[in-house]
């Protein structure tokens, strides 16, 4: 099986790479075009800022690339928030993927960005095969997927949000699988093996 995580202008790629390995998963990292759509599953990570990935995206022709996809790919944290129409970030249009907005975590007395475990609920796909409603998940982010009906799952933080939606071929989620202990690396071979 051949597994691509797409290289673009986010952090966080390398963590990605090396829980992979942890699941004896060897994945390519790329930018190619070729590459990427040969490939059985596709992983859309990153950290960082929504507009200048999307800059870098539209730069590279990777917008379209990504959203033409039609294997099961996977959006991790912003990789996620850039799948969506828009985000409250520097007002960015996104990939448009879900229809959904990005939207800053309101200030509530909470501290934002939200840095830490925080639980996962309402778990509603194969992505989350065996993984225990209530399961904590790690999350590091300042906005959030408001909630839909594409959320498969879902967390609360100053408000209750979407932490991972999915339609059709496209599944993403807002916390950090490849830091989130045995739990995220279920996470991971479910999306592998078969979602």
């Amino acid at each position: 099986m051949k597994v691509v995580i797409i290289k673009y202008n986010a952090g966080n790629i390398r963590s990605v790479l090396f829980a992979l390995e942890r699941i004896g998963v060897n994945a390519i990292v790329t930018d190619d075009h070729d590459e990427i759509r040969s490939a059985d599953r596709v992983i859309f990570p990153g950290v960082g800022e929504a507009s200048s990935a999307m800059k870098y995206l539209k730069d590279k022709g990777l917008d379209k690339l990504i959203c033409s996809l039609t294997q099961p790919v996977l959006g991790i944290c912003l990789g996620m928030q850039l799948m969506c129409a828009h985000s409250e970030e520097n007002d960015t249009q996104c990939l448009g993927i879900f229809d959904q907005k990005v939207k800053l975590f309101p200030s509530t007395g909470l501290k934002i960005p939200q840095i830490g475990w925080n639980n996962i609920t309402n778990l509603k796909s194969d992505l989350f095969r065996g993984v225990a409603e209530n399961a904590y998940m790690y999350f590091v982010h300042s906005y959030y997927v408001e909630s839909c009906d594409n959320a498969i799952a879902r967390t609360d933080y100053t408000k209750e949000y979407s932490s991972a939606v999915h339609k059709n071929n496209f599944y993403a989620v807002q916390f950090h699988p490849e830091k989130s202990g045995e739990v995220g690396q279920k996470i991971l071979e479910n999306f592998i093996q078969g979602v």
